[in-house]
């Protein structure tokens, strides 16, 4: 079966692309398609749920972390194999950096060649959205917006008025119209929704979305409008590399409730290096097994901190790792999880202790964006000189550091960094940031990550 793709797009955050996708994703795995999802941008959260929708990984395409080439070469690499591939956009269509646009979900579509999806959130509107869309219409003559869903609508005459509307006006087909819902699908919690790991009715939003989906929309005119994936001409190394058994690395990766955020990537990359990723839950282990190295990603570990604050054992037992020696790469919440405690509701709950930081939480964001750090001093991970990209997404703060200046390894040149435009808490083996970084557009992330966990499981 030739394999097929669309792009999902919106007006704006929250015209309901996730609903769509998620719901597009749903109910076409549910059909039995074999489905690859794609995210645009920096996500993690909506990224799990089309990865859940799925059944498989999700993976993220983010052409300002990523080259246009690398962001290709990726795209046809996991699309192979796929009956369907499903990318959500991320904010407006042509929201980018900058008053251009630069590195938009309009962009991604036309690197990739896919037409697109434009989902409408129809509030309190009728005529005026076949304006908008026509706006995007003509804005690019490059984009192809072969079809509409109408999102929030109330009723059946806003919804005939605004589809006679958007046909007259632009000839583009509206394929679906989602009634207003009584109830919100996915939780919500500060910029998003809620992971899938933390709520516990996941399984049941997934059948509704399905079948909103498929009662909503004419599901054989996406499919009819999705375009042809090319194949690519040579056979494709695999994802994952046979490793020797000798040569394998043991990186403890912590996936529970608290901390989530992981690309798809940079776990595989990880394994290609050589790796053997062992699952650890901070929330319910009572220590690490034995590792050549550990990884502790992003979440919302301030959701948790009650149980991560009772886990005595296992906050032992990591600190003592600390000390002895293990690497430990730690990005925004698992920055968190290394530090002295958390204040919550004037509650404080202990951490592990590793760095002299006390957190708080703000209900602002702190730091939300793109980011850039160069490395200035020594540390496990990164070369001196060497220029990243990333993004911050935290709503923490630091309530009390008694660090020094000399402990922050990076220096931003966008973004904010742990404190005084720097970031990079680093201590024997560990290195914590704020900043998350994608192995597509950092590729010696992981060969740095690997280098360390070799060189220590010798010396050990």
């Amino acid at each position: 079966m030739q394999t097929k793709g669309i792009v999902i797009a919106g007006l704006a955050g929250g015209s309901g692309k996730s609903v769509a996708s998620v719901g597009l994703t749903a109910y076409l795995a549910r059909k039995g398609m074999n489905v690859v999802p794609f995210k645009k941008g920096p996500d993690y959260i909506d990224a799990g749920w089309m990865a859940l929708a799925a059944g498989t990984k999700c993976y993220n395409l983010d052409p300002y972390l990523m080259s246009d080439e690398t962001i290709r070469s990726a795209f046809l690499k996991y699309s192979q194999g796929a009956d369907m591939v499903v990318v959500e956009g991320n904010r407006g269509l042509y929201d980018g950096v900058n008053a251009s646009g630069g590195y938009s979900t309009a962009e991604l579509a036309i690197s990739l060649r896919l037409p697109v999806i434009l989902v409408v959130n129809c509030t309190k509107t009728t005529r005026t959205v076949a304006a908008m869309v026509l706006g995007c219409k003509n804005l690019d003559e490059r984009i192809d917006i072969r079809g509409v869903i109408l999102n929030h609508i109330a009723t059946k005459r806003q919804s005939d008025l605004i589809s006679e509307a958007v046909k007259e006006t632009t000839g583009i087909p509206v394929l679906g119209v989602i009634p207003r819902l009584k109830r919100d699908i996915f939780p919500m919690r500060h910029l998003g929704v809620v992971p899938y790991q933390e709520y516990s009715g996941s399984a049941e939003a997934l059948e509704f979305l399905a079948e909103i989906f498929r009662d909503s929309v004419d599901t054989d005119a996406v499919e009819g409008i999705m375009a042809d994936i090319p194949m690519q001409e040579k056979p494709l190394e695999p994802v994952l590399k046979e490793n020797e058994e000798t040569d394998v690395l043991r990186i403890g990766v912590i996936q529970d409730a608290a901390f989530q955020f992981y690309y798809a990537e940079n776990l595989e990359a990880l394994q290609k290096e050589g790796a053997q990723l062992i699952p650890i839950n901070a929330l319910t282990d009572t220590g690490l097994p034995e590792l050549d190295g550990l990884y502790i990603g992003g979440g919302f570990p301030e959701t948790s901190a009650r149980e991560l604050a009772a886990n005595n054992a296992f906050r032992r037992s990591l600190y003592q790792a600390v000390e002895e020696g293990l690497p430990v790469y730690a990005e925004c919440g698992g920055l968190i999880y290394l530090g002295e405690s958390i204040e919550i509701d004037d509650q404080e709950y202990e951490l592990t202790g590793v760095f002299p930081v006390r957190f708080g939480m703000s209900t602002r964001p702190q730091a939300h964006g793109y980011s850039i750090f160069t490395v200035e001093k020594d540390n496990p991970y990164y070369r001196l000189g060497t220029i990243v990209k990333g993004h911050e997404f935290r709503y923490s703060t630091i309530l009390e550091w008694r660090g020094k200046e000399a402990d922050l390894v990076l220096k931003m040149k966008r973004g904010q960094g742990f404190a005084d435009g720097r970031d990079g808490l680093q201590y024997k083996n560990v290195l914590a940031l704020y900043t998350h970084v994608h192995v597509g557009g950092t590729p010696e992330w992981a060969s740095g990550f690997i280098d360390c966990c070799r060189n220590w499981a010798k010396r050990k």
